[in-house]
């Protein structure tokens, strides 16, 4: 069993910024794809960012160039640094740690608001 802890949210204003965390209790940390999503009320859960085991990233179009995922395998960590904030960015963040359809976990959710 795999734990995630996540960290980091909280209410900023539109155009701030805010780095959320997601900590795993594994020694097989590296080897995991991690991903970021996120759920707004009314709304299905959506995928914003990924990192590989080898540290590829991709993101989904509404956050480029405003979210940066990154990984710190020492620390069994993964990071969302989420810049240029709007309104629209207002979810529960969930980060999911995935090896293979067994060795799939998601964290308990962190809560970004977003407003003035």
């Amino acid at each position: 069993q795999v734990q995630l802890v996540e960290s980091g949210g909280g209410l900023v204003q539109p155009g701030g910024s805010l780095r959320l965390s997601c900590a795993a209790s594994a020694s097989i940390f590296s080897f995991a794809v991690m991903t970021w999503h996120r759920q707004a009320p009314g709304k299905q859960r959506e995928l914003v960012a990924t990192i590989t085991s080898g540290g590829s990233t991709n993101y989904e179009d509404s956050v480029k160039g405003r979210f940066a995922i990154s990984r710190d395998n020492a620390k069994n960590t993964v990071y969302l640094q989420m810049n240029s904030l709007k309104p629209e960015d207002t979810a529960v963040y969930y980060c999911n740690f995935h090896i293979s359809p067994r060795l799939d976990y998601w964290g308990q959710g962190t809560q970004v608001t977003v407003s003035s």
